[in-house]
């Protein structure tokens, strides 16, 4: 049985690195199209279970909307606690293997996912994909779910590898574009209009730019 969790922080504050673009709404709205993204990309990828981890209501609605199971946390304790939090329900559940991936990475497909799983050995195994910079860790399997553990936040990548051969393991590292491209500050959103057009965020990105670019309508004659 493979078991994949998304944590997902409240959708309030979320993407603070996005101000200078976008408004608090504006945020907000991205970040709930990017985590139906990625649970579309979940759904379609023949997993047995798929968590997502938070305290926030509205998320948990979204992801019962699509198949997924809410795996709630008390408080916002940052993305490494709640892959912990996952890595350990993983484990009492007898899971064979367990992925992670973050909420807002919406390029994502189940191509990709299952080519993840397709890069698994045998356990003890693990299984990376690096972010777009390469500095960040945006795809984690384990098999079995606690083989090691795990801290996110540049350079994770360089540091989980290092973990990894710490307890003898050879990762396996599979490169993806839609995975890699975690949607973070304004550069991204340019690479998500670019590459994800068949995507719910970046239709909403695109739908924000042609707001922008529309010319004043006078007001009428009297």
């Amino acid at each position: 049985m493979i078991v994949a969790a998304v944590p997902v922080k409240d959708l309030v504050n979320a993407k603070q690195r996005l101000v200078p673009a976008l408004s608090a709404p504006q945020r907000r709205e991205l970040a709930r199209a990017m985590l139906a993204d990625v649970l579309r990309a979940l759904g379609g990828a023949g997993l047995d279970q798929v968590w997502v981890v938070t305290r926030e209501a509205e998320v948990a609605a979204i992801a019962r909307a699509f198949g997924a199971a809410p795996l709630a946390e008390a408080e916002n304790r940052g993305h490494t606690a709640a892959v912990a939090t996952a890595q350990a329900e993983a484990a009492r559940v007898g899971a064979d293997a367990f992925l992670t991936i973050p909420g807002d990475v919406p390029c994502v497909t189940p191509a990709e996912i299952r080519a993840l799983v397709d890069a698994l050995a045998a356990p003890p195994a693990v299984v990376f994909t690096p972010s777009r910079s390469g500095l960040g860790t945006n795809g984690v399997l384990l098999a079995p779910p606690v083989t090691m553990r795990l801290r996110f936040g540049e350079p994770s990548f360089d540091n989980h590898l290092a973990a990894a051969r710490a307890l003898r393991l050879e990762p396996a590292i599979v490169p993806l574009p839609g995975l890699g491209l975690d949607v973070d500050d304004p550069d991204d959103l340019a690479a998500l209009l670019a590459t994800g057009a068949a995507t719910e965020s970046a239709r909403l990105v695109a739908g924000w730019r042609r707001l922008e670019r529309a010319p004043l309508t006078p007001p009428a004659l009297r």
